[in-house]
């Protein structure tokens, strides 16, 4: 594969000067924690259904990633070549990445939810040679999924399936290499593991333009993210870090994986979630950092007063991907007795802005955090001249964290040549720098911290015989921030209900995550005069119809 990182040239040498940009790779902290602690437990990973947890030292991860190395070599993988893996939470992930890493192959994790329509335009867009997925994973069979697409992906190799058996099992691929092969592997590691500004993750969001955009990023875009963040909440080795927000999201990979190996903490893995187990895990392990959405902050919270387990280890429990309400940082802040920390970030940058722990309560509930070091913030009018604070305008930033651009779609960068990256988000900012994020520009649902592409979405409708014309727009939901709505006007004399919408998306092979959950069937939907439906009047109708029933 050539990749196309032409966000990273233009400000190497000033991120490096300026020590944001350490020259550090994921093999890097590797090495140092087996040099330091080798036999120290480094992670720990369960399996919610069953309740099976295997623990691995340090050593013992260095030992089954070289085994991997040596498999992923003999399936002919090789510098600048893609991996993607569909596994959930566990210690195959943690053993593949660095094995990856060894050989300079980029690695795209992708969500456990997607189907064959994700899957088809991601797989083929990154030219994936090896895919991994597992067996059955929540009821679904991931294998004969895989082995359907497989014919439609001309670059795809081979399947590596965890859970499955004989010669594409993940067990196969870690034969153990002789020793003439391990001495090989580690002289081709020393020539291909490549250096920092390597793009080393590919990694899908969603967005507007009606397919998912492949983010790019170094070992120093986001390792110059992971220092500050960890520095801010006060984080260190002696911390224990439980991650139940899948690996395959910017929050479970960076902050569950990659910063935990930096700091030589312990990693807890729990790959469905699950909130008894989650605060057992907490109780039993001592856990005091986790990060996810405001859905589980309130199944946690919710979990630990009514069973009484023992959270008091947790220092805290960092929101994001929604705005977390106020009434749930109080009681979070009470009974978990942990400080519930807001911040705000995307794919493209991860944690930008970040509220401190010695903040106010208030803070967390009304507002998204203050820049970490190294990353700047700016809110622009419709004209793009810089707003006063409380003043709410287009959200851009720009800095060390920001990605190497968009595979194969430079065009869609949206980085202007001082190095601002649009957004799309809305947001205003208060005197002392903390932000808030008040709408979004893109045409994004938010649903459980998960962004729903909507556009996408919508262009599946359209496929439907029965639909003239159709709009997705969100709606507030108090446990998961958004919840959406689809309006469709039909053909006459068509019918069309919510059954037969559910149906059809499940025919067209779309994650069910994405399904619209409320459906109205309307005679027309408001446009401009072009012809653009006007979905801000949309959203008016249903926020009037949520304050009618409040009433």
């Amino acid at each position: 594969m050539n990749f196309d990182p032409v966000l990273i040239e233009p400000r190497r040498a000033r991120m490096k000067a300026a020590g944001f940009w350490r020259d550090e790779t994921l093999l890097d902290h590797f090495e140092a924690r087996l040099k330091e602690k080798p036999e120290a437990l480094a992670l720990t990973a369960v399996i919610a259904a069953t309740g099976e947890r295997r623990d691995f030292t340090w050593a013992e991860i260095d030992r089954l990633a070289w085994k991997a190395t040596a498999g992923l070599r003999r399936l002919g993988l090789g510098k600048d070549d893609v991996l993607s893996c569909q596994l959930p939470n566990g210690w195959e992930f943690v053993v593949l990445y660095i094995a990856c890493r060894r050989l300079g192959v980029v690695f795209n994790p992708v969500m456990p939810i997607f189907r064959e329509h994700e899957l088809r335009f991601m797989l083929r867009h990154g030219e994936t040679k090896v895919f991994v997925i597992p067996k059955i994973f929540r009821n679904f069979d991931h294998e004969a999924m895989a082995e359907a697409l497989k014919p439609e992906l001309p670059d795809l190799a081979h399947l590596v399936v965890a859970g499955g058996a004989g010669a594409n099992s993940f067990e196969a691929l870690l034969v153990e290499p002789s020793a003439e092969e391990l001495a090989e592997l580690r002289t081709l590691s020393a020539r291909d593991r490549g250096d920092a500004d390597d793009v080393c993750q590919l990694i899908y969001t969603s967005g507007t333009t009606g397919e998912p955009k492949g983010v790019m990023h170094s070992a120093n875009t986001m390792y110059s993210n992971l220092y500050p963040y960890a520095e801010r909440l006060g984080l260190g080795a002696r911390d224990v870090i439980l991650m139940a927000s899948p690996m395959a999201h910017q929050t479970g990979f960076m902050y569950g994986f990659l910063m935990p190996v930096m700091l030589g903490a312990r990693m807890v893995l729990l790959d469905v979630w699950d909130k008894a187990l989650a605060a057992r895990l907490i109780a039993r392990e001592r856990v005091s950092f986790t990060m996810a959405s405001t859905p589980f902050l309130m199944d946690l919270t919710q979990e630990a007063e009514e069973s009484g387990a023992d959270v008091s280890s947790l220092r805290i429990f960092l929101c994001a991907g929604a705005a977390i309400p106020g009434a749930l940082v109080e009681r979070g802040d009470r009974i978990l007795g942990a400080r519930v920390i807001s911040a705000w970030g995307m794919t493209e940058n991860g944690a930008v802005t970040v509220c401190r722990p010695e903040d106010p309560p208030r803070r967390s509930a009304d507002s998204d955090g203050f820049p970490l070091p190294g990353m700047e913030i700016q809110i622009r009018d419709v004209d793009g001249a810089p707003l006063p604070p409380r003043r709410e305008g287009s959200l851009f930033v720009r800095g060390c964290s920001n990605f190497a651009g968009y595979l194969k779609r430079p065009q869609w960068n949206a980085t202007d040549a001082e190095g601002w990256f649009d957004t799309g988000d809305l947001a205003w900012a208060d005197e002392e720098g903390y932000i808030r994020i008040s709408g979004r520009s893109k045409d994004i649902i938010i649903r459980g911290a998960e962004n729903i592409p909507v556009v996408e979405v919508e262009a599946l409708l359209y496929k439907h015989p029965a639909v003239l014309r159709a709009a997705i727009v969100g709606y507030p939901d108090e446990r998961l921030g958004e919840r959406a709505c689809a309006f469709v006007a039909v053909k006459p004399g068509a019918a069309f209900d919510f059954a037969e919408m559910t149906r059809f998306l499940k025919a067209e092979r779309l994650a069910q995550q994405y399904f619209p959950e409320r459906l109205e069937v309307v005679e027309a939907l408001p446009s401009t005069a072009s012809g653009k439906i006007q979905k801000f009047a949309l959203r008016n109708q249903l926020r009037a119809e949520a304050e009618a029933r409040k009433g």
